[in-house]
């Protein structure tokens, strides 16, 4: 019997993929790679998959598929291509767990797809349960799955309720940076440029959820995220900014306790107990030292500057296919951000314009979540023309 865990990580060659992977290096004997996807970067997939050795890839963008199928053919390594293989492949025997790390919605099929197989998923993809939390916990009920948060906050919040899962929570508290543009008034920002949203003060990530973190739509995310994963009501969670990233989040309990998980900045740590839960893996991470922490500060969103935020909240207390159009208009709208084509603040009017226009649908099913995140994503971009 192989007493390896056998790893699928889907979006290998992004932020949250390569240092999953830096984790199974440090941890050989733990962990074993066993299936390696990515949407366009065939040259970092083939190079990973030199690298781990895994059963099989999968490149989205068939664009790719015979060069990757070049480069690893000869190596017995299986290659696969577009979005129907990926759903496909989370569903091998051999996977114990799948990594969802790929950005926005196309993370809501393939998580689907191995929840469906009964594959436990270690979740970074936020915007699945974002878009279709309702769907997504329920099936996992069903199967028996168990979802473990990676993002550094809800990871947070899973440390501080281990041991506790039978004491009622009162409240959560996710913290957040409050981005690049903290402090700032809506006068500064009019002019901000993608540059300089993209130098996010403490955590290194992709752009997309760079872009998200500096208007505060990361948080909000986060927050309808943590709806779903821990089973809240909305008015049970709460958002404090707190620019030290060192407390990751608190959680408090019926007693008025608190509990908190701190640690300095670092995605490999909630990654590493994602997948190795309920073991803690030693590292040789730099430890946090308070002496040159002494102090920590915290503050109010203002999400009067920030308006994605007091959006997220609305979306969550609407419910039904709301969260699904705030995160497609803001996907759409963060992709044109970053071709310079629309301005800082226009990414929230979109949003919010979406969300006025889009047909509410209260108990939406899959196909509607699907048909919405279409609809939208074409009025987004019929605005922003």
């Amino acid at each position: 019997m192989n007493s390896k865990k056998s790893i699928a990580i889907l979006g290998s060659t992004g932020s949250i993929g390569t240092q999953a992977l830096e984790v199974i290096a440090t941890h050989s004997e733990k962990f074993e790679v066993e299936v390696l996807t990515a949407q366009n970067n065939a040259d970092r997939l083939i190079e990973q998959a030199k690298k781990f050795k895994p059963n099989a890839v999968v490149i989205l963008n068939e664009d790719h598929y015979e060069k990757v199928k070049a480069a690893l053919v000869p190596l017995h390594i299986k290659v696969f291509a577009g979005e129907n293989a990926l759903a496909s492949v989370v569903q091998m025997d051999s996977i114990d767990l799948v990594l969802t790390a790929l950005v926005g919605f196309s993370g809501l099929k393939p998580t689907l797809s191995a929840i469906e197989a009964g594959k436990n998923i270690a979740l970074a993809n936020k915007e699945t349960l974002v878009v279709a939390g309702d769907l997504v916990t329920a099936r996992a009920r069903q199967k028996g799955v168990n979802i473990y948060p990676v993002d550094s906050e809800h990871s947070a919040i899973f440390q501080c309720i281990v041991g506790e899962f039978y004491n009622p929570i009162e409240k959560i508290i996710l913290t957040a940076s409050g981005g690049p543009f903290r402090g700032m008034k809506k006068n500064e920002l009019e002019k901000v440029t993608k540059a300089q949203a993209l130098k996010h003060p403490n955590w290194t990530m992709g752009a997309k959820v760079t872009i998200d973190s500096a208007t505060l739509m990361n948080k909000g995310l986060e927050v309808i995220e943590a709806k779903w994963l821990f089973g809240l009501k909305p008015e049970q969670i709460e958002v404090v900014v707190h620019p030290q990233s060192i407390i990751h989040s608190l959680v408090q309990f019926y007693d008025g306790s608190i509990k908190a998980q701190l640690g300095l900045p670092d995605m490999r740590l909630p990654i590493q107990f994602a997948m190795s839960y309920p073991e803690r893996l030693n590292t040789d991470f730099p430890r946090f030292d308070f002496l040159k922490y002494p102090s920590f500060t915290f503050e109010k969103p203002d999400t009067e500057t920030f308006r994605n935020l007091a959006l997220a909240f609305e979306a969550m207390n609407c419910g039904g296919n709301a969260p699904c159009v705030l995160n497609a208009a803001n996907e759409v709208a963060v992709t044109e951000f970053l071709n310079e084509k629309i301005g800082f603040f226009r990414m929230t009017e979109i949003i919010e314009q979406c969300l006025a226009k889009v047909k509410f649908i209260s108990q939406p099913t899959l196909d509607d979540y699907l048909q919405t995140d279409i609809e939208t994503r074409a009025k987004a971009k019929e605005l922003i023309r």
